[in-house]
């Protein structure tokens, strides 16, 4: 699946450039965090590389392949994801139905999944009557029990509290030792000092700097990010 090579993408609407000119690389073992202000363009940023829309020019390739040739390889978390009016249990069971699985093998792996989310106990409940952060853990582990290789998450902790955010962080840390290449977009300047071991920094739809994470915190390149930093106005 990696590297990721992404080259001179352009992503235009409404004859705007939403996305412009970026261009990056990316390795194995490594947590990458898309930072900047709302409307950067991070999310946009990470359905281009899902695949779940195209650009109008330039080139991603997971491993010299394109994105909508690597699913399930590939999964994500979108930042308000459905859920099924089913059991927290049956969602995953579900999500594992799309795989190559054997049927009875499902119950058994998605209640692991549920179990390393802390959300075991919680396998009978409905899944609409979750709480927020109990519903997004059981998102991530829903696209997680698939076994991707890479899991990208949009603002995985969106309007959660700082117990939840707590939670869903730590889930995200074990997914990472486990192995899974794991990509995020966040604002939250907090969140990606605690989680990235690289910074991806994007304003007005632009890659301002690719960084290591230590570096981009403590000596900012571009006058976007130092702004950012600092909470002044990103122009």
């Amino acid at each position: 699946m990696l590297p990721l090579c992404v080259e001179t993408l352009v992503l235009r609407r409404n004859g705007r450039n939403l996305i412009e000119d970026v261009a990056f690389q990316l390795e194995a073992g490594k947590i990458s965090v898309l930072l900047g202000p709302n409307g950067a363009g991070k999310s946009l940023l990470l359905r281009l590389l899902m695949g779940l829309i195209q650009p109008d020019s330039g080139r991603i390739e997971w491993n010299g392949q394109a994105p909508h040739k690597l699913r399930p390889a590939l999964g994500m978390v979108l930042q308000k994801p459905v859920m099924l009016r089913r059991s927290a249990l049956a969602n995953v069971e579900f999500a594992l139905a799309r795989t190559s699985m054997p049927a009875g093998a499902r119950r058994k792996t998605a209640a692991k999944a549920l179990e390393q989310a802390g959300l075991l106990p919680l396998a009978n409940q409905l899944a609409t009557r979750l709480s927020g952060g109990e519903a997004q853990r059981l998102a991530i582990v829903r696209a997680w029990s698939q076994q991707p290789q890479v899991l990208l998450l949009d603002e995985p902790c969106a309007n959660l509290d700082p117990h939840s955010t707590a939670q869903v962080e730590n889930l995200i840390q074990n997914i990472d030792a486990g192995n899974t290449r794991v990509i995020l977009s966040t604002h939250d300047l907090g969140q990606a000092r605690r989680l990235a071991d690289e910074v991806l920094f994007m304003a007005d739809g632009r890659l301002c700097e690719h960084t290591p994470a230590e570096t981009f915190f403590d000596r900012p390149a571009s006058s976007q990010a130092r702004c950012f930093l600092e909470g002044k106005l990103v122009l």
